[in-house]
């Protein structure tokens, strides 16, 4: 068996997980999650999911990336069929290779295809930021003005992931760890200049508006009103946030050596993130929000936070070309060090099972999410800021999967893998023992929380209407904008049938006289 790239440093590979895991879920998403959902009614069952969801299936993922890896593999497909054939026969063990690489195939190209631009916007926020160009300017109307120029969109989209593309194309070691030991210093440095900055802005528009009131709106328990609602949104929010189901945690374990630790280094990858988002995360947009905009602005914010009500603050701070520029730079460099892993796990996939080089693996890359890209550009609805492509998209891929592939995750790599194997997988080279109660909330409490959350979230999905021909959140006056919403539901389709037919031949390919057979041959 080749030697496959390792991480250099345990740092670099602690700092690498990390910023797998810190996104724009951490800066972007859970503010207005939260704001959404109660603030301190959020945080109660945001923690409760942590503990019972986050963190578990953070040392499955864990566990199954270093296995597979033990065998050559980087991407779900053949991992997935590595674990199961432990309880099932081969042909059928195959069956969850399919479902596993299909549906990290999917999340990994079309996931990313819209959160690249996202990136791409806030690189040129960044930009717009330093030069005061939307200064003086209606926000709305200017982020309008930006999606509608497709030139500019592709030039801040074009930077962004040519970057990524040179990082990934340089390898693990040389490329990827390098890379995310100058940025996630950054990320952190940007971000702690932030808070102290929303903690010392005091009531600048009016008394009762300050920042302290967002801190206030966030942290103080409100058990009273916690509903199913906001649980499942805090149930949804560590899956986005943590970057489980997705596939991507387990590529980059893949790069461990068969002896090298994952119990801690798990648990410090969830701790990195928490502070980012719950520390950091949560002490900047809501309670700068509530200083200058009010608690009801700031509450309704939603997903336009970020990129619309901020905008509006940073026109009024003084020195608000930097603070804002500082913002979207910190949102670029949370999306980046996400978007990394995504991009690696497709160059892995082209260079395990085809053969492909790093490098020319990395151009096509470039090439697949420059053409899946393209609907989210073109989506007429961006004039109205509907964005149907992207919205149809995320509801599905950047949401529903996430929850799905999840549960898999247990089934397999506890379950199918028997979970005395998992235990002791868990604490081989372990700096840490995991304590013996833990076992059974990976065991039972887990995989039940993620049934009762994906339950829960298919039934939202049916009374939110997401499951007719034309979504309830089409407005009637776009109707004739719904085919957007169709096109993505047929690329969704195409792309979870390639990634089923890839995983299939990639296990055929090093597995075929297994299946063949139907026993174990190949056993590390």
């Amino acid at each position: 068996m080749e030697q496959r790239d390792r991480w250099a440093t345990k740092i670099g590979l602690i700092l690498a997980m990390a910023g797998n895991a810190i996104g724009l879920g951490n800066f972007w998403r859970f503010p207005y999650q939260a704001a959404k959902n109660g603030g301190g009614a959020f945080m109660i069952p945001y923690f409760v999911a942590l503990f019972l969801l986050g963190i578990p299936i953070m040392w499955v993922e864990w566990v199954e990336g270093r296995y597979g890896g033990k065998y050559g593999h980087g991407t779900l497909g053949p991992t997935f069929y590595l674990m199961a054939r432990e309880s099932l026969k081969p042909k059928t063990a195959l069956i969850f290779g399919m479902i596993g690489g299909m549906l990290a195939f999917s999340v990994t190209t079309l996931l990313n295809s819209y959160y690249l631009h996202i990136i791409g916007w806030s690189a040129a926020y960044t930009y717009f930021s330093a030069t005061g160009a939307y200064f003086g300017k209606d926000s709305v109307e200017f982020l309008i003005s930006y999606l509608s120029n497709n030139t500019q969109v592709f030039i801040f989209w074009g930077i962004s992931v040519a970057l990524l593309g040179v990082a990934v194309g340089q390898g693990v070691s040389k490329g990827i760890e390098r890379w995310v030991k100058v940025m996630m210093p950054a990320l952190y440095v940007a971000a702690i200049l932030l808070v102290l900055r929303s903690l010392t802005l005091g009531s600048p528009v009016k008394p009762e508006w300050s920042s302290i009131k967002g801190f206030e709106f966030l942290w103080e328990p409100r058990f009273s009103e916690v509903t199913w609602q906001s649980a499942l949104a805090a149930a949804g929010q560590i899956f986005f946030t943590l970057s489980l189901g997705m596939g991507i945690i387990q590529n980059y374990a893949s790069y461990l050596g068969p002896e090298d630790d994952v119990a801690l280094s798990g648990l410090a990858t969830v701790s990195l993130n928490e502070f980012a988002e719950v520390i950091l995360g949560g002490s900047i947009a809501i309670p700068i929000a509530f200083a200058y905009l009010g608690p009801e602005k700031a509450i309704a914010g939603g997903v336009g936070l970020a990129y619309i009500a901020l905008p509006n603050v940073f026109m009024n701070m003084p020195a608000g070309q930097l603070f804002g520029a500082i913002w979207f730079l910190l949102l670029w460099f949370a999306g980046f060090t996400s978007a990394i892993a995504m991009y690696n796990y497709l160059v892995a996939l082209l260079e395990e099972d085809l053969k492909i080089s790093r490098k020319t693996g990395s151009v096509m890359v470039f090439i697949l999410y420059f053409l899946l890209g393209l609907p989210v550009v073109l989506d007429p609805t961006k004039k109205f800021l509907e964005l149907y492509y992207l919205t149809e998209l995320d509801n599905w891929v950047g949401s529903y999967l996430l929850v799905v592939l999840g549960l898999f995750d247990i089934i397999v790599a506890v379950w199918l893998f028997k979970p005395d194997n998992f235990w002791e997988e868990l604490h081989k080279g372990a700096y840490i023992r995991v304590p013996e109660w833990v076992k059974p909330i990976i065991l039972y409490i887990a995989p039940i929380y993620t049934i009762i959350l994906l339950v829960f979230t298919t039934k939202d999905y049916i009374t939110g209407g997401y499951f007719k021909a034309v979504p309830a959140y089409v407005k009637p006056e776009l109707a004739q904008y719904a085919n957007w919403v169709w096109y993505a539901r047929i690329v969704m389709f195409i792309i979870l049938i390639i990634g089923a037919i890839e995983a299939y031949m990639a296990i055929k390919k090093k597995y075929g006289e297994e299946l063949a057979k139907n026993e174990v041959i190949i056993k590390l």
